[in-house]
């Protein structure tokens, strides 16, 4: 018999970790379930998840009301296998041995949901990629 894989472990970072980072672990949680380790982070976290970004992720049937945005670890970085950086630039701990993905997004910070919704959407496609390089099947 051989031993089941190991869960892979994803990371989130962003700035403030009340957008992007906050939409893309919510994206991969539900799509992923318990196939993936999910965290999200930020350099420099927000004191709330942007109710914008609460409101276009409730349009697409996935409630962030209850996160909280929390501060980058090195340990967090550690314990993951692959670290989805979106526009926190140097201030995210580099390890050697880690993925690191630059995910390019607008910053949805003081936007408005109208605008949100792109992003939200362009997350959402690049999470379903991400699923498929990591070989995990999407669920609902």
């Amino acid at each position: 018999m051989s031993a089941a894989a190991p869960r892979p472990s994803v990371l989130f970072v962003c700035v403030h970790n009340a957008g992007r980072s906050q939409m893309a672990a919510a994206f991969l949680t539900r799509l992923a379930g318990d196939r993936v380790e999910v965290r999200s982070a930020g350099s420099a976290p927000a004191a709330a998840v942007n109710p914008a970004v609460v409101e276009a992720m409730n349009e697409a049937g996935v409630d962030i009301s209850a996160e909280t945005p929390k501060v980058l670890t090195p340990e967090a970085v550690q314990a993951s296998d692959v670290v989805i950086t979106m526009g926190c630039g140097d201030t995210c701990p580099v390890f050697p041995g880690k993925r690191y993905l630059d995910w390019q997004l607008d910053d949805p910070a003081g936007q408005g949901v109208d605008a949100v919704r792109p992003i939200r959407d362009a997350i959402e496609q690049r999470v379903r990629g991400l699923l498929a390089e990591l070989g995990v099947p999407a669920g609902a």
